[in-house]
């Protein structure tokens, strides 16, 4: 995954420095967009975040997102200290998505995109990668200062997509996120 994050971009937009993808695509059966956008913090606050808030239609995820981009400089503070360049990113990437094949460890049904390579972590929650994992990742790409702080945003935007397409507990779950994100 390491190798993969760090790999040249493919596209010409992303070798430019942009986040996004040439296509539209899909996160589970839910829309995802994906126009390309220089800047990072934008991009997820807007095509990620702020897409799966407008698509949930609820006044509270409304008024807390509007509390956490006030209070975060529009999410710009999250990322103070931070060099955040395009990686290609698996988007989806959690254990109904990891298998192996052959003795190899394959992915499948993607849900990519150019972004962080961060963002990638959102969906650890049902993901299970265990400790030789992490180290292995972690000695190509050390942890920057703030992940845990970007973990819950990313983790967010999971869980405001399975609210969207499942319902139920990921609501309180998403707003249980928010409330950390503000403080």
């Amino acid at each position: 995954m390491a190798q993969m994050h760090l790999a040249e971009p493919l596209h010409e937009e992303a070798r430019a420095g942009k986040f996004g993808f040439p296509v539209p695509n899909t996160i589970g059966g839910t829309p995802q967009p994906n126009e390309w956008d220089d800047d990072w913090v934008r991009f997820f606050r807007e095509q990620r975040i702020g897409h799966q808030v407008r698509l949930a239609g609820d006044g509270r995820l409304d008024q807390l997102w509007k509390e956490i981009c006030d209070n975060t400089d529009g999410l710009a503070a999250l990322f103070e200290g931070v060099t955040v360049k395009p990686g290609i990113l698996h988007g989806d990437l959690w254990s109904g998505n990891v298998a192996g094949c052959e003795g190899r460890p394959t992915i499948f049904d993607p849900a990519c995109y150019y972004g962080h390579h961060e963002a990638e972590w959102g969906m650890s929650w049902c993901a299970s990668f265990g400790g030789k994992f992490w180290e292995g990742y972690r000695s190509l790409i050390p942890k920057d200062v703030g992940f845990e702080k970007r973990a819950v945003l990313y983790e967010l935007y999971h869980k405001l997509n399975h609210y969207n397409l499942f319902g139920g507990g990921y609501l309180s779950d998403a707003m249980s996120l928010m409330d950390r994100l503000n403080k």
